[in-house]
């Protein structure tokens, strides 16, 4: 891929592409993805757009990607963990990997439009915990979901 630019007259005319998250139906949000567009591989960086009333995805946490968000216009409610945040223009929440469980909720009047980066890596392992639920995504495999209740961790012994 040649294109390292893309000016703020071709992110303007960008569609976006609507998404619903796959396990909350209330998780609606268009990302426009310029990182894509110049090829980045190891990171992704999107401009979502949120509207009132809705959520950016079902509650989760990453236990090997960190993820960012930038608030650039709106207000909205973050719950991190047990707790939630008024959040606004000019805001910044770091999700480190193997931190707490994280959303946004748009309760505000007006679309939330944010930045968010967040890594690539290919693997990561990441929890739901309000459904009780386990993913894991490995490169080039079907993503699994599994219940966190059939879950087992056998005592294997160590490779040598």
């Amino acid at each position: 891929m040649d294109k390292y630019l893309v000016t703020k007259e071709e992110i303007a005319q960008l569609s976006g592409i609507s998404k619903t998250h796959f396990l909350n139906n209330n998780a609606k949000r268009v990302n426009k993805s310029p990182g894509d567009l110049t090829g980045l591989k190891g990171f992704s960086f999107h401009i979502i757009e949120i509207e009132p009333g809705h959520e950016s995805t079902e509650f989760h946490r990453h236990y090997h990607e960190d993820e960012c968000i930038f608030v650039l216009e709106g207000s909205a409610e973050a719950q991190i963990g047990d707790e939630t945040f008024a959040i606004a223009a000019g805001d910044f929440i770091g999700y480190r990997a193997g931190g707490k469980a994280h959303t946004l909720r748009n309760n505000g009047t007006a679309i939330l439009k944010c930045i968010v980066v967040g890594q690539r890596l290919d693997h990561d392992v990441g929890d739901y915990p309000n459904l009780k639920k386990r993913i894991y995504r490995h490169k080039d495999m079907p993503w699994n979901l599994v219940d966190l209740n059939n879950i087992e961790t056998p005592s294997a012994g160590k490779k040598a």
